[in-house]
């Protein structure tokens, strides 16, 4: 439900920008004014304004001929954003495993062992909360800050890389890893865990884009 004090136009953007991280709209999509009004149910003016603002964050940009497409990321920017990600996701794992409360690592628990159950949009959901999680178990909001700041980036990574059930299966198995070592306090393991968890994201998601 959108906030009543927001304006037509945050509303759109509001819209649009959760339309994209949920997937309905996909990097390289073309954005036409007047489909995305229709689909949001919403008038032009406000549509326009939040592609504009969309196109400020780096998240859509304008093509000659074509208007606004949702930005797509090459190879190199791809391997960037997993280098910023292993950085972050290490040092929150570390952080996370000197102060997160025993709570907080049964709710990692029970989410992980959720993902592991869970159909493949389901899990790509929920592997976005999981991560949130050990975040939020730092502490940190200078941390939270920074993970914050990569979630546009994040959006234009593209179709989940949780496609199949042997993915969850690996995925849920290096959560655990994570899990285990925050529980026993152990910030290097953890740390450890975190990174090479990253990496083999990576290499599963350059691997599905060379099919």
């Amino acid at each position: 439900m959108s906030d009543p004090d927001m304006s037509q136009g945050e509303v759109a953007y509001a819209r649009l920008l959760s339309a994209i991280r949920g997937g309905e709209f996909q990097p390289g999509d073309r954005l036409r004014e007047t489909d995305v009004a229709a689909r949001l149910s919403l008038s032009r003016t406000p549509v326009r304004e939040a592609l504009r603002r969309l196109e400020a964050d780096c998240i859509v940009e304008h093509r000659p001929r074509l208007g606004a497409v949702i930005r797509q990321l090459s190879h190199t920017e791809l391997v960037e954003l997993y280098e910023m990600r292993a950085v972050l996701e290490r040092t929150a794992a570390e952080m996370a495993a000197k102060h997160a409360a025993p709570a907080e690592v049964d709710a990692l628990s029970e989410l992980n062992e959720t993902i592991a159950a869970s159909t493949p949009d389901v899990a790509a959901a929920l592997n976005q909360d999981f991560h949130r999680g050990i975040y939020l178990a730092t502490r940190n909001r200078f941390l939270m800050d920074a993970a914050r700041a990569l979630n546009n980036a994040l959006m234009l990574l593209g179709p989940t890389t949780l496609d199949d059930a042997e993915r969850i299966k690996v995925v849920t198995a290096q959560h655990q890893h994570i899990i285990d070592a925050i529980a026993a306090g152990d910030a290097a393991t953890a740390g450890a865990a975190a990174e090479a968890h990253l990496q083999t994201s990576l290499r599963h998601r350059l691997k599905v884009l060379q099919r």
